[in-house]
């Protein structure tokens, strides 16, 4: 038979050290990946949003460049004064009525998870499996 190691107590210390500082470093690694995944989640909504409102933005811009080439004619102009500003012709009457307001844009949706609480999480798991070990023993 072989014969066994004596494991002395400064190799029990140090094990438990390097383990210890082992077992730290991959809680935060894995905070930290946890956050990064987090902020590519909130990023990607958020830029979904803009190329959303980019596409009404650009489509408002065409229909302005439009009312302004058709606002350059003036049976048009006087129309739109007629229709929009309450102006009138000699013996015409103006009815004044309640237009619809517009539709609130959409927000997108974002995880609200601070920095902070993900690395008291993380230190939470570290004292527990600080005391676990420490029960072991």
């Amino acid at each position: 038979m072989a014969k066994r190691r004596k494991v002395t107590k400064a190799s029990k210390r140090r094990l438990a050290l390097f383990g210890t500082i082992s077992v730290a470093m991959i809680v935060y690694f894995f905070t930290m990946l946890s956050v990064y995944v987090i902020r590519i989640y909130n990023l990607k909504e958020e830029e979904a949003a803009l190329k959303e409102n980019l596409v009404t933005l650009q489509a408002k811009e065409k229909s302005l460049k439009t009312q302004i080439e058709k606002l350059k004619d003036k049976d048009y102009l006087a129309k739109y004064a007629r229709e929009n500003y309450q102006y009138s012709k000699s013996g015409e009457l103006v009815f004044q009525m309640e237009e619809e307001k517009e539709v609130k844009e959409k927000k997108p949706k974002k995880i609200n998870i601070d920095t902070n609480y993900i690395l008291a999480i993380g230190g939470f798991i570290i004292l527990l499996l600080f005391i676990h070990w420490f029960r072991k023993k």
